[in-house]
């Protein structure tokens, strides 16, 4: 990749106060990240199908099916950088189980002309694979009239009304609605399944031309309560840009492991699977998630999903230039993601896999989880947008942090910084704008380059669309 990055660190006091008096610095407040309610301490990755599904031109040759999915999930396994750096989970999203109604008893239940999910998750369970399937909340309107399994409560008597996606609204104040979520999650756990991807939540998701509930929070303690009695490790994410007012995101955050920050990011049929103009939101909404999420407490119990991440094809396919490719595999890590890939697996370029699966990925992924990084604007140490923008992660006890820096070129409507400097930009970030002190070894992650001890600033040049990701050591 070329780039134009000319980095000089500047040491001298005098430099150093001229970037930023350090008596205007808001101090830092480390965030940090404990077990999730389903008990994991790290942030899922793998691979999910909505990205190639929504954008069928991205790869022609693919089919949501048994055969297709697999087709894409074998390269997991078979892959070793991708398996060793633990890429394991296969998801399925919408479109896998039957969409109109359920089993017998209403449950959720796989479409057998395209899935047979217990032979799918065994063979995934057999390559060291783990199995996600997609739901969304409410029972079919269609299954009413059915019994709830194990009970002789009528689905209808505890679930009525239009979810205005085919499904009725539960009331979760009855013991059948919780029986019910039960059984699906029991039937899920007899199949194999590994995680839930619960979408459609409300407050937050956007109607997308479905009128939704106001609040469909219940649905995601029930599923919680569920995966709790089922005996089965599994996890629960929970989407799509959901409230982050205190009352919501502590249900999200004592119910669920993952909660996304943005809408959809792909592109919606055609030939490329993002925009830069997406990302730029993407990074924005993270930016308001943890900038929220800090002023309830500096300590979290659940990962920000900020959707799939579009890193591993050519710019033809993933419709982003390799500049922006590192930038958005730099933040997706930082902010201790969810890396769930959208790309097609089978057409990687090195470029893609050495951003998904390098030492440095991997290190510095299991930094972030427990430690995901926050704004700090150059010249203030603020949190604000900003086109030229820092960040950090940590430092953590021993004093390790990492430090981002971006140049995220001109708002392209949706960034939320409303700036347009075009081309390189020169950048410059203070120990103080980081909230930091003293003297750190610094080392470029994505160029695996030692840049010697500093004690004060950075003054960088970044084209358009282009971070650096540093890893500072006492």
């Amino acid at each position: 990749m070329t780039t134009s990055l000319r980095l000089s660190l500047l040491l001298a006091v005098g430099a150093f106060m001229a970037i930023a008096p350090a008596a205007s610095q808001p101090p830092l407040q480390v965030i940090q990240r404990g077990v999730t309610p389903n008990g994991f301490r790290s942030s899922v990755k793998g691979w999910n199908s909505f990205g190639i599904n929504a954008n069928p031109h991205t790869t022609p040759s693919f089919s949501f099916s048994q055969t297709g999915v697999t087709s894409q999930c074998d390269v997991l396994a078979t892959n070793t950088a991708l398996r060793d750096a633990g890429y394991i989970y296969c998801s399925l999203d919408s479109g896998w189980s039957d969409g109109s109604n359920g089993d017998e008893y209403g449950r959720i239940t796989y479409n057998s002309s395209i899935f047979d999910i217990p032979s799918l998750a065994d063979h995934l369970h057999d390559e060291g694979l783990e199995l996600g399937v997609y739901v969304v909340p409410g029972a079919f309107i269609a299954d009413e009239a059915k019994t709830v399994h194990g009970t002789n409560v009528t689905i209808g008597s505890v679930c009525s009304g239009d979810s205005g996606l085919s499904r009725c609204n539960f009331d979760y104040s009855q013991r059948a609605t919780q029986e019910w979520h039960d059984s699906v999650v029991n039937q899920f756990a007899s199949w194999g399944v590994d995680l839930i991807k619960l979408d459609y939540v409300t407050p937050g998701s956007p109607d997308n031309s479905a009128s939704l509930p106001s609040d469909s929070s219940g649905a995601v303690i029930a599923y919680h309560r569920a995966i709790a009695q089922s005996g089965r490790s599994m996890r629960l994410d929970i989407s799509w840009k959901l409230d982050r007012s205190q009352e919501y995101f502590d249900i999200w955050e004592s119910n669920a492991d993952s909660m996304r920050t943005d809408q959809d990011i792909n592109n919606s049929q055609q030939s490329t699977f993002v925009s830069w103009g997406t990302i730029q939101r993407a990074i924005e909404n993270y930016r308001q998630y943890i900038t929220t999420v800090m002023q309830y407490n500096t300590t979290t119990t659940i990962f920000p999903d900020m959707d799939n991440l579009f890193v591993g094809n050519p710019a033809a396919i993933s419709g982003i230039t390799d500049s922006e490719r590192q930038t958005v595999m730099t933040h997706w890590l930082g902010a201790g993601s969810n890396l769930m890939v959208g790309s097609d697996l089978t057409n990687l370029d090195d470029f893609g896999l050495n951003l998904l699966t390098s030492s440095a990925t991997v290190a510095i992924g299991e930094g972030t989880d427990r430690l995901p990084m926050q704004p700090r604007n150059p010249g203030t140490g603020n949190n604000s947008s900003q086109q030229l923008q820092a960040w950090i992660a940590g430092p953590d006890t021993s004093g390790a942090a990492i430090v981002v820096i971006s140049n995220y070129g001109p708002d392209q409507g949706e960034g939320g910084f409303g700036t347009s400097l075009s081309g390189a930009q020169t950048v410059n970030v203070s120990w103080a704008d980081l909230g930091i002190s003293g003297t750190y070894s610094v080392h470029d992650a994505w160029a695996n380059k030692d840049l010697g001890s500093h004690n004060s600033s950075f003054s960088l040049q970044l084209d358009e669309g282009q971070s650096v990701m540093y890893q500072l050591r006492r």
